[in-house]
């Protein structure tokens, strides 16, 4: 069901590590070629072409792109009681991590009468993606919404995909979630239109956005990349992962259920346990043969841990395993081991890190506080997870009175003419002539 991978006595490089565990096959450039008429289409139409658009790729004509607020209210009074407690307890979880992430203004004095201070403004305005499709993801509000609100964004749109069996509104725990948060615009479009909706606007409809965030299918990967510019984007994110670093300490059931439960989510899903104890994977595999087929979807699991993608990778040792998971950079690393603490201050590269038995991953993708938005595909090798600085961008303001700038009159000539670039020097000199 899952292939072995023996590294045992091959110190490898980074690079060397990162070919024997390759990602998922994702053709990007020819998904840019499949969206670019949707893009045109939505960049030089009207709603009917979204409602064209929705019929098309999620087989229902909503009644209208833009979710009335009495949609939204009505899901929040039908929601599930218990739902709705287990909403609020992750909502408060959440907000109390992400409100640690505020940052700060600094006023940094240079020189006597020279003052740069950095503050932290917001975006004017946001839009969220959220995925619809094999799962429904009330999750995702809210990684994506309080992030934003914390970091005062002003102006924050929802969209997810119509579904048939809602009458072309979004799934209504989506909507239901996005009134508990207060979010009161929302759109009932999905895909690389929802992107483009967001990314252009649209007369009469919805105003332009300045950056989307949000998970997606590779169309809305697609489609964040060929609007990258017009927009600012979180990530192109690509399908999720899991690795796991365990010794024979770690129990095999639960390392079983964690794999089995990031295969879960998609066919092209990586699942990854790097360990020192043959023992451990042995039982790990013989876990898998009997729970894999008790899941309810066995058969997209089975293909996600069957797939190059996934692995059980045999390492000499915990040191060397480190090795191989800073090299994979997962979007989610569970560490399995006697000292996983400590082994924990020794990761560099990895989206989010889960330490010890009972810190699994479905922690964190729900109730854990922290951001289940997080980096794929390597990228968490240079990126970070979505958080309150994502929403946020530091403007430097810049004030000298006449004393310091006289001061540094002459290093910023000497400078300008070093780059040949005299004009600039003498935007300083000319000042000099009244002063």
């Amino acid at each position: 069901m899952i292939r072995l991978l023996d590294l045992r006595g091959r110190a490898l490089s980074k690079a060397a590590y990162q070919r024997e565990l390759p990602r998922a096959a994702l053709d990007i450039n020819a998904a840019m070629q499949v969206i670019e008429p949707i893009l045109k289409r939505v960049h030089n139409g009207s709603e009917t072409d979204l409602l064209d658009l929705a019929q098309e790729f999620d087989g229902v004509r909503p009644p209208s792109i833009r979710v009335p607020p009495n949609a939204l209210k009505s899901a929040l009074d039908q929601l599930d009681p218990e739902i709705r407690i287990a909403l609020e307890l992750s909502i408060s979880r959440i907000r109390k991590v992400h409100l640690d992430q505020v940052r700060t203004q600094t006023q940094t004095t240079v020189v006597d009468g020279g003052v740069v201070t950095e503050k932290w403004i917001p975006v004017d305005r946001v839009g969220l993606y959220v995925p619809g499709g094999r799962a429904v993801y009330p999750s995702s509000v809210m990684m994506n919404v309080i992030p934003a609100q914390i970091a005062r964004v002003e102006s924050i749109a929802v969209a997810s995909p119509p579904q048939r069996d809602f009458a072309g509104l979004p799934h209504p725990t989506i909507l239901a979630t996005c009134a508990l948060l207060g979010i009161t615009e929302v759109y009932a479009i999905g895909g690389a239109q929802a992107i483009a909706l967001f990314a252009y606007g649209m007369e009469g409809l919805s105003q332009k956005c300045d950056l989307v965030t949000g998970p997606g299918n590779i169309y809305v990967a697609a489609a964040k990349r060929a609007l990258r510019g017009v927009i600012g984007i979180d990530s192109e994110a690509g399908p999720t992962e899991i690795a796991i670093l365990a010794d024979k300490t770690a129990i095999p059931a639960d390392v079983a259920a964690d794999l089995i439960s990031q295969a879960e989510h998609d066919v092209i899903a990586a699942a990854v346990l790097v360990t020192d104890s043959p023992e451990l994977a042995d039982a790990v595999m013989e876990e898998l043969g009997r729970r894999v087929a008790k899941t309810k979807h066995a058969e997209r699991i089975r293909e996600a841990l069957s797939g190059l993608q996934s692995a059980i990778v045999l390492v000499d040792s915990i040191e060397q395993g480190l090795d191989v998971v800073n090299a994979y950079a997962a979007e989610h690393l569970e560490i399995h081991t006697l000292n996983a603490r400590d082994d924990s201050e020794k990761i560099r590269n990895a989206g989010a890190v889960f330490i010890g038995r009972y810190s699994p991953v479905s922690l964190g993708d729900y109730s854990a506080g922290s951001n289940h938005v997080l980096p794929t595909g390597g990228c968490a090798c240079h990126s970070s997870g979505l958080s309150v600085q994502s929403f946020l961008r530091g403007l430097h303001f810049i004030e000298y009175d006449k004393s310091a700038f006289l001061e540094i009159v002459p290093t910023v000539i000497t400078l300008a003419n070093a780059e040949d670039l005299p004009a600039h020097g003498e935007a300083m000199s000319v000042r000099l002539e009244n002063v």
